[in-house]
């Protein structure tokens, strides 16, 4: 069997696992993904820990002690996730060392219901970075009309961002924007931008799965022939932006003194439509300086059957300009299409946080000592 996600990594696509829980934690599943499955970073949002403090009892003894002190459900998510978040960092420590800060990272995400308060996302992305208190983390930031501020505020201040939720190609550059403007804060600070990372959170199979829906109502030969490519098209003509902004004198100025570009992510990468190859959205964007977070069942497809022939991003930007162009044609407003996109993330991971606390304070509850 080829070694898939050796090529991926050879290729330079840094392997991030889109999961976290304490069951990996403690029972060394997370060491051995990145000792056997070349994961060198781990990304998490809302859903995630959702996921993961509702099912089994990993969680249990730390609910028990919270309960006890009568903490308020938001503080006890936040001692449980970011002790998760620290763990991570601490086993991912010797990859971070081993590559100088650009991988071993763990992704923690700011409150969702913050997405449309500038001040408030830069306030709590402080208080995540203190408290989780590792140089391996992330603070993930939506890319929100108030994000883009706030991520120049962040990194400004010279803590390290995963810009999140991002969907169009014109707020992916207002992401790069943000990050060179922060970077420009910083060295005015004197602050050392070696220190400072950052990774932009590009949505990919989200916007199949929204196009084909507006594809399969229009229903004519033309519209079936254009399923399944406006994210990998998208994507690409995001990894073209991003070569044209990291090739500015701009950014040179900015490299000279130390900064490291930030790079593109593929977020989101697991097949929803069966009709797809379930490593679609790994094989087709394999780039230079990129990284792909994988949920474990687009990581272990990969490993069994996915094929890495080099680079399959080079080469595609006039095809990926033609097919969104169709799609215009056909009577499908990109436009419109991202900002439901938007949206709907934000939604998505505001209900998962409102099911995080109905959970939570539903354990602190059932875990809380009897008086007396």
């Amino acid at each position: 069997m080829t070694d898939a996600l050796k090529r991926l990594s050879e290729e330079g696509v840094a392997i991030w696992l889109d999961d976290l829980s304490r069951k990996r934690i403690t029972s060394g599943n997370l060491a051995e993904l990145i000792d056997q499955q070349h994961v060198v970073g781990v990304t998490t949002n809302p859903t995630i820990f959702q996921k993961a403090i509702s099912q089994g009892d990993g969680y249990d003894q730390q609910l028990s002690d919270l309960a006890a002190r009568k903490v308020t459900v938001e503080e006890a998510i936040r001692m449980i996730t970011t002790a998760d978040v620290r763990d991570a960092a601490d086993i991912l420590r010797p990859v971070f060392d081993a590559t100088n800060g650009q991988d071993g990272r763990v992704s923690i995400e700011v409150d969702p219901r913050l997405a449309h308060n500038e001040h408030a996302t830069v306030a709590e992305a402080k208080q995540l970075a203190w408290l989780v208190d590792r140089p391996n983390t992330l603070i993930k930031i939506p890319a929100t009309m108030a994000g883009v501020p706030a991520i120049s505020e962040v990194i400004g201040r010279g803590i390290s961002v995963n810009v999140t939720l991002i969907f169009s190609l014109e707020r992916y550059r207002a992401v790069m924007d943000a990050y060179l403007t922060g970077l420009e804060k910083a060295k005015e600070r004197g602050l050392d931008l070696s220190e400072i990372h950052s990774v932009a959170s590009f949505f990919v199979s989200r916007v199949d799965t929204e196009i084909d829906k507006r594809l399969d109502s229009i229903g004519t030969d033309e519209a079936k022939a254009l399923r399944g490519k406006a994210a990998l098209a998208n994507a690409r003509l995001a990894y073209q932006a991003y070569e044209e902004v990291f090739s500015s004198d701009r950014w040179s100025a900015l490299e000279k003194a130390g900064a490291n570009k930030q790079r593109p992510l593929w977020a989101s990468t697991g097949v929803k439509d069966p009709a797809y190859p379930d490593t679609l959205y790994v094989t087709e964007l394999v780039a230079p300086n990129t990284v792909n977070t994988m949920p474990e069942a687009t990581l272990e497809a990969t490993e069994d059957h996915g094929e890495i022939s080099g680079n399959t991003v080079a080469g595609t930007y006039e095809q990926a300009r033609a097919d969104l162009d169709a799609l215009e044609r056909l009577g499908i407003a990109y436009d419109d299409v991202v900002q439901v996109l938007e949206d709907e993330g934000v939604e998505k991971f505001e209900a998962s946080w409102n099911d995080l606390l109905k959970s939570t304070q539903a354990e602190l509850e059932r875990l809380a000592p009897s008086e007396g």
